[in-house]
């Protein structure tokens, strides 16, 4: 176990290491800053849905899936965040109590 821990911390300690050795005109690259930019907002995508749409190994629809649809639609109305939170939490909440 304690190997495990001590090749994931030189892991992480490396990939950092990695990416503050990168030379500075590459970090001033244009394209390079708008990947640095949208870079969080796909992998914040992924794990959105990966939670939303899978169950252990399989793929389902349930109430998180409507839920995820509310909280869209909430942010396209331009709700306030906690709103949003709120709309999508009652809606899975409702869906499972019907179920």
């Amino acid at each position: 176990m304690w190997l495990a821990v001590l090749v994931g911390a030189t892991g992480c300690y490396l990939c950092k290491l990695a990416g503050l050795s990168v030379p500075q005109r590459v970090l001033d690259d244009p394209r390079t800053q708008r990947i640095a930019a949208l870079l969080p907002i796909a992998l914040l995508a992924a794990l959105a849905a990966t939670q939303t749409f899978i169950t252990g190994q399989r793929l389902v629809l349930d109430p998180r899936a409507a839920a995820l649809g509310v909280a869209a639609a909430a942010v396209l109305l331009r709700a306030p965040f906690l709103l949003v939170v709120g709309v999508a939490a009652a809606t899975a909440a409702l869906l499972r109590l019907l179920a």
